[in-house]
């Protein structure tokens, strides 16, 4: 039976732990260094009446939820507990990594309103179209991607960071986007190599940088039919909440 010095342990334990050691950003314990409220902070909770959605069915989508928790605390920061009963919001949590989908379905403390499924968004979106089938509607009313293009970007390049925000566009009627600056790509890439891994695919080709949050908004605007309505300023990491609707 094989067996690990203390030491060579250690070493796996901060591989795990490190942000770097998951290239497609499903890290472990994420929320315990970037808690929901970095973000819930800068939202107010009337958004969901400010932009009209108040009786009717509101369907919310998480991309990327990791392990749900900002999902449950963005969900409970909108709709109190009160209001729960007599509002019909419910939200769609996905993340490709399925260990981290699972503790959130264990951990989710509203089943009735709240659901996570696994799902890689840059190959499949049969699974949201049966969503809005279950609940009657043609589209998500408000779309968070928060802290995703990145990984989506260093994993399929240029390309797959437009259609990805093409896609969300599509089938959204508002989208609150958090796209991570430059900066991060490359402390992104620097923890793969101080790990000893391959570098990202496409890191290096990369067209779309410096300011990747206005690259996004203007695809979104010249391509997608959306325009910027709100800044809620930016979060303790430096990155911009930026609300987008559809025109």
């Amino acid at each position: 039976m094989a067996t690990c010095s203390k030491n060579s342990k250690a070493d796996a334990d901060d591989e795990i732990n490190d942000p770097g050691a998951a290239p497609y950003g499903n890290f472990i314990n994420y929320y315990s260094f970037n808690p929901p409220e970095n973000r819930l902070s800068l939202i107010p909770p009337a958004l969901l009446r400010d932009l009209g959605y108040s009786d009717e069915t509101t369907l919310i989508l998480d991309v990327g939820c990791n392990s749900g928790e900002l999902s449950v605390a963005f969900y409970k920061h909108l709709v109190p507990e009160e209001q729960s009963d007599r509002r019909k919001v419910h939200l769609l949590g996905f993340d490709l990594d399925e260990t981290l989908v699972q503790r959130a379905q264990e951990i989710n403390p509203l089943p009735s309103r709240i659901t996570f499924i696994p799902l890689d968004i840059t190959k499949d979106t049969n699974q949201l179209q049966d969503y809005f089938s279950q609940h009657g509607c043609s589209h998500f009313h408000l779309c968070l991607c928060l802290a995703v293009t990145m990984w989506v970007h260093l994993n399929h390049g240029d390309s797959g960071l437009l259609q990805l925000l093409s896609r969300l566009s599509s089938m959204s009627q508002h989208l609150l986007l958090e796209a991570q600056p430059w900066k991060c790509y490359r402390s992104a890439a620097r923890r793969l190599r101080k790990l000893g891994r391959s570098d990202f695919d496409h890191f290096k080709t990369l067209k779309i940088q410096g300011d990747v949050a206005d690259h996004a908004r203007e695809h979104l605007e010249r391509h997608c039919g959306m325009e910027l309505i709100q800044s809620f300023g930016s979060t303790a990491w430096d990155r911009k909440l930026l609300l987008f609707r559809k025109t």
